[in-house]
């Protein structure tokens, strides 16, 4: 089977590389490749490869630049899911594509269900759940996976960001009012392969699923058990968990504003597969050890 991943060079992209092998020969064009901004481009690609399966990973996830680069943040996180859909529907094969927290007010304190209503805070929230839409009423057979507060042990992500400034600095300050799961891209690509197997044998059924560790806490929590974890392993930081000052979301402002409230509730994922997700301290003990080069 042809698989089609796009985004394969992002953080859930590298790991799906790895998580969808089995399944058959995974095509992860890059920029160079195949440029995603360019809607004729990406309709040529598809009729050269013709795949049987669409992975989509791509998104402009730099949340505080999409409310500048609104025309690019529609283009990848909204257009392209939609001429994905169209194609998927065209052909009658499958679509896979992921979400995001930012589609939901953030308000209260209660998860949110796959039905929850939507009322995203920023451009990109906005473009995220456009691009939902478009595929959840193409008619296209597809996956969609809502997740929150990805991370891992390549590229850019705030795992990595408080490890480098843990090494740099004896304080730091660091929003605590902001709820969610951080979940490692690991998690996502095999999530993501154990539904596609669901999916072929018709134990999962199509539609939108939460996906992301069990538990919540704050970035600021996320920030002191990072610090932990690090420390117990050996590593030698010049800050210690307790030199962490809890911050309100009001005395850290930025250009796109962000969910208070992003907890999601998973019974639905892990009811279709059988599962229980595991814990987010855990799968971050696992991601880091991964990074420190000791898994």
């Amino acid at each position: 089977m042809t698989i089609l991943l796009l985004g394969g060079s992002g953080q859930v992209g590298h790991e799906l590389q790895r998580s969808l092998a089995p399944l058959g020969e995974v095509i992860a064009p890059n920029r160079q490749k195949l440029d995603l901004s360019n809607a004729g481009s990406v309709t040529a690609y598809l009729q050269h490869v013709q795949p049987l399966l669409i992975v989509n990973a791509a998104a402009l996830t730099a949340v505080d630049a999409a409310e500048e680069r609104r025309d690019a943040a529609y283009r990848l996180n909204a257009e392209l899911p939609a001429q994905l859909a169209a194609y998927a529907r065209a052909y009658g094969i499958p679509l896979v594509h992921y979400s995001s927290d930012y589609v939901y007010p953030g308000d209260g304190e209660t998860p949110w269900w796959e039905d929850s209503s939507t009322g995203p805070l920023s451009v990109y929230g906005a473009s995220k759940l456009a691009g939902d839409e478009a595929i959840l009423s193409s008619g296209a057979r597809h996956l969609i996976f809502r997740t929150s507060w990805v991370y891992s042990a390549r590229g850019s992500n705030f795992m990595k960001t408080m490890l480098r400034l843990g090494c740099e600095r004896e304080a730091l300050k660091v929003v605590s009012d902001q709820i969610g799961a951080p979940t490692p891209a690991r998690l996502i690509a095999e999530v993501t392969l154990l539904a596609l197997h669901g999916m072929r044998h018709d134990v999962v059924s199509e539609g939108l699923y939460h996906l992301s560790p069990r538990g919540e806490t704050s970035w600021h929590s996320f920030a002191r058990e990072i610090f932990r974890l690090a420390q117990a392993s050996g590593e030698t930081l010049a800050i210690t968990p307790a030199q962490v000052e809890a911050i309100t979301t009001v005395e850290f402002p930025t250009p796109a504003k962000r969910p208070l409230n992003s907890r999601l509730h998973l019974s639905r994922l892990e009811d279709a597969l059988g599962i229980e997700l595991p814990h987010w301290q855990a799968q971050l003990a696992l991601t880091l050890q991964e990074l420190l080069g000791r898994e």
